[in-house]
This record gives C-alpha cells, sequence and structure tokens, in this order.
C-alpha cells in the first residue's frame, strides 16, 4: 500500500458507478486509477472529490503490472476556498488541469515539478488580486521541472527564439519554427513574470492570448502527442 498526496488532473464516468481518473501523484508521477462510487453517495469517496485540480490525500494498492490501479481510500487535503466559487479562476483552472493531463502524461515521479504544481493551485486558491495572467506563469515556470525551460543566453533586443533548440539567437534559424524578435520579446516578458509580479505586467486580452499561442506551441514542438486544448477558447475569452 502506497500513501502519497495528489492533484485530479481528469475523471470520466465508466459504467454506473465507477470513474476512471488520472491523478498526478508526489510519489509515483502519473497514475490512473479506477475507483468505485457508491451510488447512495454514503461511502467514504464521493464523486465530487474527484474535480479537476482537488488536492488529495489518498491510499493505493500499487501495482506495477496495472493499467489502471485499484484507490483504497480518498480525503481532501487542502480543501479550496474560492475556485469552485468564482467563474474566472474555475475556468483557469478547467484550462490548467487540460494542459497538466498533456504535459505530464508520462511523468515518472518527480516531487519538485508535484510540489510546483501543488503550491501554484494553492496560490491560485487564495489570490484575492487579478489571476489574468497565473496561467502563463505556471506553463512558462513548469518547463523549469520538465527540462523545457528556455536559455536566456543571447535574448537581448531584436533576437529571435528558436523554439525547436529553446534559445535566443541573433539571426532567425534555417526552420520554420521560431518567433520573429518582436514575439521573442514577449517570451523575454514571460521569463520575468512570477505569481508575486504578475499583476504588475499590464497585457492586452490580444497580448495575453499571444502569449498562451506562443507557449503551447513551444510545448507541442517538446513534448509528443501535445494536442490542441478544448478548453483553450474559453480560457481566451476570460480576461480584458
Amino acid at each position: 500500500m502506497l500513501k502519497t498526496r495528489a492533484i485530479v488532473l481528469h475523471k470520466t464516468k465508466y459504467g454506473d458507478s465507477k470513474l476512471i481518473v488520472d491523478m498526478l501523484t508526489r510519489e509515483q508521477g502519473r497514475v490512473t486509477f479506477i475507483i468505485s462510487i457508491p451510488a447512495s453517495g454514503r461511502g467514504r469517496m464521493r464523486k465530487q472529490m474527484f474535480q479537476p485540480l482537488t488536492l488529495l490525500n489518498i491510499e493505493y494498492d500499487d501495482r506495477s503490472t496495472r493499467q489502471l490501479q485499484q484507490l483504497r481510500n480518498a480525503a481532501i487535503a487542502v480543501p479550496f476556498s474560492s475556485i469552485p466559487f468564482d467563474v474566472y479562476k474555475m475556468s483557469t483552472a478547467m484550462f490548467v488541469a487540460e494542459f497538466l493531463v498533456y504535459a505530464t502524461r508520462n511523468e515518472q515521479a518527480n516531487p519538485t515539478l508535484y510540489d510546483y504544481v501543488e503550491n501554484s493551485i494553492c496560490w491560485l486558491d487564495a489570490c484575492v488580486r487579478t489571476a489574468a495572467n497565473f496561467h502563463l506563469v505556471l506553463m512558462m515556470r513548469m518547463s523549469l521541472f520538465l527540462g523545457l525551460f528556455p536559455n536566456l543566453d543571447d535574448a537581448g533586443s531584436g533576437a529571435y527564439f528558436d523554439l525547436r533548440s529553446g534559445c535566443f539567437t541573433p539571426q532567425a534559424p534555417m526552420h520554420p519554427d521560431f518567433m520573429p524578435p518582436d514575439d521573442a520579446a514577449k517570451m523575454r516578458l514571460l521569463m520575468r513574470m512570477t505569481y508575486d509580479n504578475m499583476h504588475l505586467f499590464a497585457m492586452s486580452r490580444d497580448d495575453r492570448n499571444r502569449c498562451v499561442d506562443i507557449i503551447l506551441r513551444f510545448y507541442r514542438l517538446h513534448i509528443p502527442d501535445f494536442p490542441e486544448m478544448r478548453s483553450l477558447e474559453v480560457v481566451k475569452t476570460l480576461f480584458k
């Protein structure tokens, strides 16, 4: 039996009384569970516990030969105070959860990455300022824990950004996967942003959405089978 913290990423109904739930766990990385939910709703595990980005303490019988692990026990680790009740935060959380499904699909145990994501979710729940740039910071900073963070050498004015190598260059690369200087400047801006200072960066909706597109293009080049995100259009309409 293994006990660990876990973040719910996605759930799918299976039959009348079961859920298949993808989670990012601190001890084992990505794990998929099959979970029985009593029809009466009186059991220890209720379907409301498996909403996207819910933080859980879980216990399960870890069998490496199984594709679907059996969850034995689960309890809310950190109750949310604002995410489920704020339409902007909830929509952002849905986007982040979908992003994490693809970005961590093959992730093995990575406690540092897990802690970053959990701390980010707690920050969003506690945030009282605008969180318009939250998803940009999370995606950009998470690349550091995945070994994808861009190289800042040669990141001067007028530089291009090579999406394949993750480097800034003084000339355009000899392939189509690069950002021209105007968009490369947005990459430099994104790498300066943190949760604590992001409210100081005034961005229009168009600029923010362009940054989302740039980051997702970068991830698609470096993570196999990273698809188009269904929640992208929703998050693009959230903030002015």
